[in-house]
């Protein structure tokens, strides 16, 4: 498969997956790495920034395509198909902009300062 078919698959897969995620049938298990992989797909702040030189974009092209994956196995076929068809051009008009999902992100770049800190300074 080359890049442009599993780029486009993602943009496929990340709806589908919010869609599970408020599915009644997908498994519990399923709906915590979904709702990771939201959060982190949604978030306007990545794990390791854009700025950074080559990490930066490293973590947008493997780690956002490895937590889909993660969850899709979680997910029992037949509701990620269904939720695939719903998903079809549902964020067309690209990604929704919220402010909030940027949270976990921003708490987990906060733990990290405070034990780099502790480490510093005791």
């Amino acid at each position: 498969m080359d890049l442009k078919s599993r780029a486009k698959n993602l943009k496929t897969d990340i709806p589908a997956v919010f869609l599970a995620l408020k599915d009644k049938e997908t498994p519990f298990i399923a709906k915590i790495f979904a709702g990771i992989t939201v959060v982190y797909a949604l978030s306007p702040i990545d794990l390791v920034p854009d700025f950074i030189p080559v990490l930066g974009y490293l973590d947008d092209v493997i780690l956002l395509p490895a937590l889909v994956a993660l969850t899709i196995k979680f997910i029992p076929k037949d509701i990620m198909e269904r939720n695939r068809m719903l998903s079809e051009d549902m964020w067309k008009d690209g990604k929704p902009k919220k402010w909030y999902y940027s949270i976990p992100i921003i708490l987990l770049w906060l733990w990290i300062i405070g034990i780099i800190a502790k480490i510093l300074w005791f």
